[in-house]
């Protein structure tokens, strides 16, 4: 099974450079048309959200809408997919970052919870909690 880098991932959904596009396309069509998956580490999968909203301006909804699309897609083998989708679902309804959802749902994943943080919006997501100063 081959991987993807995030760079294909957004040409293949941002279509902003014809070239690189026309071959992201071609190469994720030729795997599907030869029944292959391709693997998404986590690692892509994070990195694909800070692009998509620190480069291409996507709105939050989009960015949660886009990734669960990838998610639901045959053609792709997302490395800890259950826990991505939970982090996912977690980024959706809280205002915490994309990243400190994956970092609680990792942890939780690993039976090594809670994510103590000292960001209150992290801390209001599944898994996580406050470490506070002490007076």
């Amino acid at each position: 099974m081959a991987a993807l880098d995030t760079n294909v991932l957004i040409r293949f959904l941002v279509q902003d450079d014809a070239a690189q596009s026309t071959a992201a396309r071609k190469l994720i069509r030729k795997r599907v048309n030869e029944a292959q998956t391709l693997f998404v580490a986590v690692t892509v999968s994070l990195e694909l959200e800070w692009v998509l909203r620190s480069n291409f301006k996507f709105e939050k909804q989009a960015v949660v809408q886009t990734r669960s699309d990838l998610l639901s897609s045959a053609e792709l083998s997302f490395e800890s997919e259950s826990t991505l989708e939970l982090a996912l679902l977690q980024h959706a309804k809280t205002l915490a970052d994309s990243s400190d959802c994956l970092h609680a749902a990792l942890a939780t994943a690993a039976n090594s919870g809670p994510l103590w943080t000292l960001d209150k919006a992290a801390a209001k997501v599944d898994g996580a909690r406050l470490l506070t100063a002490s007076p």
